[in-house]
């Protein structure tokens, strides 16, 4: 019976959320422009039929119209087909980064949470060393040290990324810890793992998942700038910040706008649906709001 009651609360739950999250219309307008880019660059094969990497020096610097609709670049590359590839490349490593984060923060949060002590005080001091620098300085430094590639960089974001979600997910465990349900799962004999991870850690996953797409979005705007001053992802690999990269010159900016109009566009409407399905997932999370 005690399993039936709170199988049809969390259902409550889900439909409260899902209603809060229907009736706000900037988070459905978000989630509309997340998944549509995300359609777009994933179907990219079907939507041109040009090599982004490959240059064609027979179109170069075509303007938007015909058989380019985007325009081409310096190198005659097709910009339609640059903007949906390194879409793929840009979405995978904000996503990652941050998927990596948030599991990072939630796991070492969830026990330091909840059995304190020493291990506590280590974390706690290792995220205040994380925090006294800027994380965009502390990711152009880690770059600097190590080899430019994707997966270098999705590392970085996720060893600077873990802080936030670390310090939620922490101050929430302290305040749960101490819950009678607690006490109830210690008295039928259930371990501290199964306490922590079964039983306290879903009462904090909303605040995580808001955090979640807050990262994403930010991890975005970070490799975008990483590759448009040429530390981020090499530039043989076609992602937004590289194409802007390879468009900073005077003449481009001023001559052919189109080569770096387009990844801005996406860069700028990808993180601004991020944002607004974010907040409207706060807001629907938020059991304060009515």
């Amino acid at each position: 019976m005690e399993a039936k009651a709170q199988k049809i609360v969390k259902s409550s739950r889900m439909r409260n959320v899902a209603s809060k999250l229907v009736s706000n219309k900037a988070a459905l307008l978000g989630l509309a422009i997340i998944v549509i880019i995300i359609l777009l660059c994933a179907l990219a094969p079907l939507m041109t039929p040009y090599n982004p990497t490959k240059p064609d020096f027979s179109a170069q610097v075509q303007p938007p119209g015909g058989a380019h609709p985007f325009g081409t670049d310096k190198l005659g590359r097709d910009i339609l087909a640059r903007v949906l590839y390194g879409g793929r490349v840009s979405i995978l490593i904000g996503l990652s980064g941050a998927v990596g984060g948030m599991l990072l923060g939630v796991i070492i949060g969830s026990l330091c949470g909840y059995f304190r002590g020493w291990l506590d005080a280590v974390f706690v001091k290792v995220a205040e060393l994380v925090s006294i620098f800027p994380q965009i300085l502390l990711v152009l430094v880690l770059v600097t040290i190590l080899q430019q590639s994707m997966y270098n960089l999705i590392m970085i974001f996720i060893a600077t990324g873990w802080v936030a979600t670390f310090r939620m997910v922490r101050g929430r465990f302290f305040s749960l810890r101490e819950e009678s349900f607690v006490e109830a799962c210690r008295v039928f004999g259930l371990g501290d793992l199964s306490i922590a991870f079964r039983h306290i850690l879903p009462n904090c996953l909303g605040p995580v998942i808001v955090q979640l797409t807050l990262n994403t979005a930010g991890f975005i705007l970070q490799e975008a700038a990483l590759s448009f001053i040429g530390l981020g992802v090499p530039s043989g690999t076609p992602t937004w910040g590289n194409i802007m990269n390879a468009a900073k010159e005077i003449v481009s900016i001023n001559q052919y706008p189109w080569v770096w109009l387009a990844p801005g566009l996406a860069i700028a409407l990808f993180v601004l649906g991020v944002n607004f399905f974010g907040d409207g997932l706060r807001d629907a999370l938020d059991p304060k709001q009515i």
